[in-house]
């Protein structure tokens, strides 16, 4: 019997897609789950007429694969992973290559990369992005780990991949923990694309007093423009479901949010690095704020905002919101980058910019027109210290600028919270100051625990302290 190219564990929804997109490429794929009659189940069932093969064990899996063996891990990320490379390792042989596909933690997969390969087994930590519908019809993929593995699987996953102008969103990332490091990044600029379409649309819906049907229309609109993205998309279409009685299924729907972690671990590798991710981490805490559903009833009962209402022109303002979520949404993209940048440095890895950019444009659920941009961007400028200061999105910024400033001033007056908008807008005003404040935050330092300053009419790093009590007079 023929072996297969590449065996895959885990048969999940995700699992399942990404093997029958690798059948339907033309690769043999040797498949195993924990519990085997999921296995038969789906050899029998969605995988009925593909080249599959159905493991019962993780030996059997590792004897029917071709050499160098491909193992592909789609399990939850943790000690599952840990475990399944633990059952592997004595099956396969040096230069064998096992895959993690799962959202693993970028340092468990740096750790990971290095215990393997002290067993002679190649390692790789591969972000995947898309979803159900990508993972089966293309998603984007981002592989990072043992550089040596990546020739191994190179073909397979490009195959699998999306494409955007025939270029495969899929391209090697970096050593170590770098390709799930970039997914991680991924997800958390999905949190801040999709905390700034849900503040467009509680602005239009509770502000303006559109309907959903209305709003749908506006995010139509929106997606044949600058907008254009998979998450206008399906918010357009979200907006038009009804429930059985007629109403907007949307309305039915709790307003507490879920999450499962990469935002988070977004956020708090940004303070580690000293990165001000803050339209990120808001997108976070939003998420907190909305699950705190029970204690929300409450304080509305007591607590009130203004009570103005809405009395302009719609149109107008419309415009306005649609110009706060594109300048948004272009610092959360700078954030993201400067975050990635601080994190080459850190880490020691050899990011292409541009690469990634274009990895997110087709398959994954960010992908949209503006990432071609960046792409752009990097292009023109490998080195670009931020996205604010090439000249598309410097022009583009800048246009925006006043409708950013009165949506956001708008949903203040109306009591409607945007911390999205609202953070964007103070980083880009703190981003283009030239003087901050934190010369009087030094002054108090030093004053309560001497902790030093530098003078302006000094030279940079030399420190100084003040006997603030005595100079004071007191």
């Amino acid at each position: 019997m023929e072996k297969a190219d590449i065996g895959l564990i885990g048969l999940a929804v995700m699992g399942q897609n990404l093997v029958l997109n690798m059948a339907d490429h033309g690769f043999k794929v040797a498949v195993f789950n924990r519990t085997t009659s999921v296995v038969d189940d789906f050899v029998a069932g969605a995988g009925k007429g593909k080249s599959l093969f159905g493991a019962h064990s993780v030996a059997e899996l590792c004897a029917n694969l071709k050499s160098p063996r491909k193992v592909m891990l789609m399990v939850k990320a943790g000690p599952v992973v840990d475990d399944f490379i633990k059952q592997l390792v004595p099956n396969l042989s040096p230069g064998d290559v096992i895959v993690d596909g799962g959202n693993s933690l970028f340092s468990d997969t740096e750790r990971r990369t290095k215990e393997c390969a002290d067993k002679g087994v190649l390692f790789l930590g591969t972000g995947v992005s898309g979803g159900e519908e990508g993972a089966r019809h293309g998603p984007s993929i981002m592989p990072g780990g043992n550089k040596k593995a990546w020739p191994l699987v190179q073909s397979i996953f490009q195959a699998i991949s999306a494409k955007v102008e025939n270029e495969a969103c899929c391209q090697w990332v970096g050593e170590g923990g770098a390709g799930h490091y970039v997914k991680m990044v991924h997800n958390g600029i999905e949190y801040g694309d999709m905390q700034l379409i849900c503040e467009a649309y509680q602005v239009l819906r509770q502000g303006l007093g559109l309907s959903a049907n209305e709003i749908s229309d506006v995010f139509a609109t929106w997606n044949r423009g600058v907008l254009d993205s998979y998450l206008i998309e399906i918010t357009r279409d979200i907006l038009t479901v009804k429930d059985t009685d007629g109403q907007p299924l949307v309305d039915k729907i709790l307003d507490s949010a879920g999450q499962k972690g990469t935002g988070k671990w977004t956020g708090i590798n940004a303070l580690d690095l000293g990165v001000p991710l803050t339209l990120i981490g808001e997108a976070v805490f939003a998420r907190y704020l909305s699950s705190m559903k029970t204690a929300r009833v409450k304080a509305s009962q007591t607590l009130r905002g203004p009570e103005q209402r809405f009395d302009g022109n719609k149109h107008e303002y419309v415009s306005a919101v649609h110009d706060a979520l594109y300048a948004s949404k272009i610092i959360s993209y700078a954030q993201g980058f400067m975050l990635m940048r601080q994190a080459a440095n850190e880490y020691g890895w050899n990011l292409s910019y541009g690469d990634i950019a274009l990895m997110w444009r087709g398959g994954c659920i960010i992908r949209s027109r503006f990432l071609g941009n960046i792409k752009e961007a990097f292009s023109n400028n490998s080195g670009l210290e931020s996205l604010l200061l090439d000249d598309f999105f410097r022009d583009a910024i800048m246009q925006a600028q006043a409708g950013w400033r009165k949506a956001i001033t708008l949903a203040i007056e109306l009591g409607i919270p945007t911390p999205a908008f609202s953070s964007a807008l103070a980083f880009f005003d703190g981003y283009r100051s030239a003087q901050l404040p934190a010369n009087l935050l030094q002054a108090q330092r030093d004053y309560f625990g001497a902790h030093t300053y530098e003078r302006v009419d000094g030279p940079r790093g030399e420190f100084f302290h003040t006997d603030w009590i005595k100079a004071a007079g007191r």
